[in-house]
């Protein structure tokens, strides 16, 4: 800034004194300008000269401005000054083909281009390399070809160029060809072509011939590594990738942020996440990438308190996330349903200014819909500028999964009033809300039209839709007919839903079959053994249970572990049932025991009957009070008792009928909302109704 400031100290000196007139003086200054970057006085010594008439003798003046502006990213000066020249040259061309290329104006560059009255190599390398660094990789193996048969000989760097490109569109056949003219031209000795070339091929697959490669380069660096390490990752070999990693720290090598983000997430790959971990840890200066990596890790694993975590020490040390990052903790926050913590994080996006991002925003109405907050979802919704397929799925499965089913219905029916083109999870939404309306006839018109209409073949999703709509719609054959009529075999979410609507109708007979099919298929899953015991103990049938229960455990079948949770204040607290392991057990149990005693006055019983187990009436009794969702509602109920909000609890597998008629006794009782969101939709419970109409 001084030797600016001194530049222009004397220049205004000299136009004082009249000493600014000749081409000597114009050309002196204007290299003082170029030497110093000073862009704004070099302009002003283009406006002096034309407020004088001054006219250049030649080129040479003109197009040193033009390299500065270009240098600077000036490309409206630039521009001005290059249509107003009376003579140009090839480096006024060059110039300005340079000041499009850096600043990534495609569209100009190939107009320049195009309309040049003579090129040299300059001009045809400028040009690969501003298509090549623009991910127009046709373009520039297409300029690349020509300028070899305009007799012109590609630089080290123009081959470099086209091998990139020829890595974008994972083109093998004519980076094999460059790969032989560089051996032909004896260009092998430049780092960069060597580089270029190892990733070319590890991105085209051919990961082998790039290792090869790597292990002929005898001026290996970093940037080298890294391409080999990056190449494993992305060919599903994680495990040579860190393998290479420890190599380079045998030879003493230093890994810079690129290496350890590729290793960070080649451990994840593999689930070693405390060898993730402490790589982490141990990296002084963490960059973005750094940060990102280890979060998106975290939320992919199920490890979602520990991303949330993680962007909180993030934003501590100063470290700006991108719109990557942000999306992922939004989308961690949907899977632990926290509102306050997607709150937050809504906040900060705002504040990044990344809210109107496309991921970003449909992170934001998917979180706000599994949070169940449908309305926060919609306003987010309609706040954004653009929006795709996935950002209109999320909010119409939003609407269906929270009981707002005609909702959705109407909102799909908008998304094509806009043109946009529904896929398989659009139609896995539409389908969900006509089953939980009972709208068959709308459910088997919308089915058939994912072929009919939208060119899209049916997917097992959306045949288990039809099976389940069918079955609760009393067609239960008809659902059979459907499954022996697909067009491929059924797999296990078939036979599960079927036996579902069965176990919900009490057919026993098909459901027997169901089962055996999931025997064969998941023979390790105890859920179907589960569920045929119930049935069979829902009708008395106890020799049958015992049977179902003895081939259970000869299978070795696990059990899924039903729990519920519930945040407060920023914790989250998660019960089983009749749990006893929280320090505030004694008073979570008396405020239950008493919030049933005023439920059974207002006329509520408990359904023992749903105890599918031969016990005594008492043992009944006690089993079925404390189920886990119940006692989150009870500390929900201590730690928040007055007030208007929502007391939310979520569930892992889907909420028994005993339980879901004590949430709507409580919800008018006590004149407020309770939302539990189960594995299958969410329940909101309102003065004494439900939200899924009691069909789940």
């Amino acid at each position: 800034m001084k030797a600016k400031h001194k530049l222009r100290q004397v220049i205004d000196s000299l136009y004082c004194r009249g000493q600014v007139t000749n081409e000597e003086a114009y050309t002196r200054l204007v290299l003082q300008c170029a030497r110093a970057g000073d862009v704004e006085e070099a302009k002003r010594l283009e406006a002096h000269m034309e407020l004088h008439s001054y006219q250049p003798t030649n080129t040479f003046l003109e197009n040193r401005l033009l390299h500065l502006y270009a240098k600077a990213g000036k490309l409206s000066y630039a521009r001005n000054l290059f249509d107003k020249m009376p003579k140009r040259d090839i480096f006024s061309w060059n110039a300005m083909l340079s000041a499009y290329a850096k600043s990534g104006s495609i569209e100009d560059l190939k107009a320049v281009f195009s309309q040049m009255p003579f090129r040299d190599s300059v001009s045809y390398n400028t040009v690969i390399a501003g298509f090549a660094s623009k991910s127009c990789s046709h373009e520039a193996l297409e300029i690349f070809l020509r300028m070899q048969e305009d007799g012109f000989e590609p630089s080290d760097y123009t081959h470099v160029s086209a091998l990139n490109a020829c890595a974008q569109l994972l083109d093998l056949r004519r980076g094999k060809q460059i790969h032989g003219k560089i051996v032909v031209r004896n260009l092998g000795g430049n780092a960069f072509v060597w580089n270029s070339l190892t990733d070319m091929y590890a991105k085209c697959g051919e990961i082998d011939k790039a290792r090869w490669l790597f292990n002929q380069m005898n001026n290996k660096n970093v940037v080298s590594w890294n391409l080999m390490i990056s190449g494993y990752l992305r060919n599903g070999q994680p495990g040579k990738c860190i393998d290479l990693f420890h190599e380079m720290q045998v030879l003493g090598l230093r890994p810079d942020d690129v290496t350890v983000s590729n290793v960070l997430a080649a451990y994840f790959q593999i689930g070693c996440i405390d060898e993730a971990d402490k790589l982490f840890c141990v990296i002084r200066e963490k960059d973005k990438v750094c940060w990102t990596t280890m979060i998106v890790g975290y939320a992919q694993h199920g490890k979602e308190e520990d991303a949330l975590r993680l962007f909180g020490e993030m934003l501590l040390e100063d470290v700006r996330p991108d719109c990557f990052t942000v999306s992922s903790v939004v989308s961690s926050c949907a899977k632990l349903a926290t509102l306050h913590h997607g709150q937050v994080v809504h906040g900060k996006a705002v504040l990044l200014g990344v809210d109107d991002d496309l991921q970003v925003s449909s992170a934001l109405v998917d979180m706000y819909c599994k949070c169940g907050v449908t309305n926060d979802a919609q306003i987010a919704f309609n706040m954004m500028s653009v929006r795709n397929v996935v950002s209109w799925n999320s909010m119409i499965n939003g609407y269906a999964q929270n009981g707002q089913d005609l909702e959705a219905l109407n909102l799909y029916e908008k998304m094509l009033q806009e043109n946009l083109k529904p896929d398989g999870f659009t139609f896995v939404a539409v389908l969900c809300a006509c089953i939980h309306t009972g709208l068959f006839e709308h459910g088997q018109t919308y089915f058939n039209s994912i072929s009919e209409l939208h060119g899209l073949t049916p997917s097992l999703d959306h045949y288990a839709c039809m099976v389940n709509l069918l079955g609760r719609s009393g067609e239960i054959d008809k659902a059979v007919d459907l499954i022996k009529s697909m067009p491929h075999g059924p797999n296990s979410l078939i036979w599960s839903t079927l036996l579902s609507v069965c176990a919900v109708k009490g057919d026993i007979k098909h459901g027997e079959m169901a089962a055996r099919c999931l025997f064969e298929l998941e023979p390790l899953n105890a859920g179907p053994y589960i569920m045929l015991s119930n049935m069979y103990a829902a009708c008395g049938r106890w020799e049958e249970v015992a049977s179902i229960r003895s081939l259970m455990k000869n299978k070795n079948a696990k059990k899924f572990a039903a729990y519920s949770w519930i945040e407060i204040d920023n914790k989250v607290h998660k019960f089983v049932s009749e749990d006893r392991t929280h320090p505030e057990t004694e008073i979570i149990y008396k405020e239950l025991r008493r919030l049933i005693k005023k439920l059974q006055e207002a006329g509520f019983t408990p359904n023992t009957k749903l105890v599918l187990h031969d016990v005594r009436e008492e043992d009944k009794f006690e089993s079925i009070c404390y189920h886990s969702e119940k006692l989150a509602l009870a500390f929900g109920l201590i730690k928040r008792p007055h007030g208007v909000t929502p007391i939310r609890i979520m569930k892992n597998i889907r909420v028994c009928g005993d339980c879901h008629v004590f949430m709507k006794f409580v919800s008018k009782i006590i004149g407020r909302p309770i939302i539990v969101r189960d594995s299958n939709r969410f329940h909101h419970f309102e003065g004494g109704k439900c939200s899924c109409k009691d069909y789940w």
